[in-house]
């Protein structure tokens, strides 16, 4: 038996080959990749190519578009208060403001009463650099002092930073300024869930529409007697958007590109997209919004980084409009 299963197993042994023809495998392989090539790879290059091409001709066609609407903006001499509604909300309106309440009754037949309440939200997260600007800016707004609320969104993890931004707001709150300090004990949502939950205050009910300021912009006196007219006479209008201005954009080569790039935005994007009643995003500050429209919309949403565009989105989406007020730079 063991000579008979030696010979079997010497025989299948005989019928295996040696060697591998690896030339042939290789062969092989290349057809095999030439045919993948051929019936897949470069179809779908093909039609990459083609959809790169129509995206191009898309943004091409856009950039014209929005630069024609722009250039004829600019020698029509187009003004926001031409398309919409704007007045001052009273006669002697900036008296009021300032504080010069007996003028703002004698001369606007109704003073203070006049004004609607607006709530300015300043969210900070450790601004030891800029927390005075920021907050002085916003106390130094001219509206009445009992029609407007500076609420400090204060979600800083450094302790000493913290202390710094509440003394500020006590020295303020001392000159007679309605300002609220306003913490919370977790950081959940970040930005979004801060000024989330800075509307959930008693306070804020009495409130029409919100200011909103990022903890280094720093507000001219005048811009709610710039923007809110907007909202108070066009009660279409969710948002009035204003433009950035960098203090620091002469400082380097860096600086002053990054000042065209956001220069571009704004003049064109932006304005090109109020002029002809289309969509804009909120640039998460230097903006009005009227709270209204925010609620119809669903609030602010923590579930994204891109909160600002996110609520812009939604807003949109229920009809209500934007006006972008290039002139008001903050």
């Amino acid at each position: 038996m063991a000579g008979a299963g030696e010979e079997f197993m010497a025989g299948v042994w005989a019928e295996v080959p040696v060697r591998v023809d690896w030339a042939a495998v290789a062969a092989q392989c290349a057809w095999a990749g030439a045919q993948a090539r051929a019936f897949l790879v470069v179809p779908a290059i093909r039609l990459l190519v083609v959809l790169s091409l129509a995206m191009t001709v898309m943004i091409l066609l856009e950039k014209i578009f929005v630069a024609a609407v722009c250039f004829a903006a600019k020698a029509f001499g187009h003004r926001p208060e031409r398309r919409y509604q704007w007045r001052p909300i009273a006669a002697g309106a900036a008296a009021a403001a300032r504080g010069d309440e007996e003028a703002g009754l004698v001369v606007g037949g109704g003073g203070s009463a006049a004004f609607p309440v607006v709530l300015v939200q300043i969210p900070m997260y450790n601004e030891r650099e800029v927390y005075k600007l920021s907050i002085g800016a916003a106390c130094a707004l001219e509206w009445p002092s009992d029609r407007v609320v500076i609420q400090v969104l204060d979600d800083s993890t450094d302790p000493a930073v913290k202390d710094l931004v509440e003394i500020e707001c006590q020295r303020w709150k001392g000159k007679g300024v309605n300002i609220k300090y306003e913490v919370r004990g977790n950081r959940k949502g970040y930005k979004a869930g801060a000024l989330k939950e800075g509307l959930k205050h008693d306070y804020v009910q009495e409130c029409e529409f919100i200011a909103m300021f990022d903890a280094d912009f720093q507000p001219e006196s005048d811009f709610l007697l710039r923007t809110v007219p907007f909202l108070v006479h066009n009660p279409d209008i969710a948002l009035v958007q204003t433009r950035w201005k960098f203090v620091n954009s002469d400082e380097c080569l860096l600086t002053r590109f990054q000042e065209m790039s956001l220069d571009y935005h704004f003049k064109f994007e932006q304005e090109a997209g109020s002029i002809v009643y289309s969509f804009f995003g909120f640039n998460g500050t230097a903006g009005v919004w009227r709270i209204s429209a925010i609620d119809d919309a669903g609030g602010w949403k923590d579930r994204t980084t891109v909160e600002d565009m996110d609520l812009a989105v939604r807003t949109a989406l229920k009809g209500w409009k934007f006006v972008y007020v290039g002139a008001v730079k903050e």
